[in-house]
C-alpha cells in the first residue's frame, strides 16, 4: 500500500494510515420505508477518495456489492 501511494502520490495523503482514514468516510446505507423492499446505497465519493482509490488501483465500491464493515 505504501509503495502504491509512493508511485502515484495523492496530495495530503502520504501514509497508509491517512489513506485508510480518507477511505473510512465511505459509508453504506440501507433504508426501509413502510415495509417496502429495502433500498441500499453508498455515500458519494469525493475527489480525494477517488484519487486514493486510483492510486491504490482499487475499484470504486458499488451499492449492490456486499462489504464487510470491520
Amino acid at each position: 500500500m505504501r509503495e502504491r501511494l509512493y508511485q502515484n502520490p495523492v496530495p495530503d495523503v502520504c501514509s497508509p494510515e491517512r489513506a485508510l482514514s480518507v477511505l473510512r468516510r465511505i459509508q453504506t446505507h440501507k433504508v426501509t420505508f413502510d415495509g417496502q423492499a429495502p433500498v441500499t446505497g453508498i455515500s458519494a465519493i469525493d475527489a480525494e477518495q477517488a484519487a486514493v482509490l486510483a492510486s491504490l488501483k482499487v475499484k470504486k465500491p458499488f451499492a449492490d456489492v456486499a462489504y464487510v464493515n470491520l
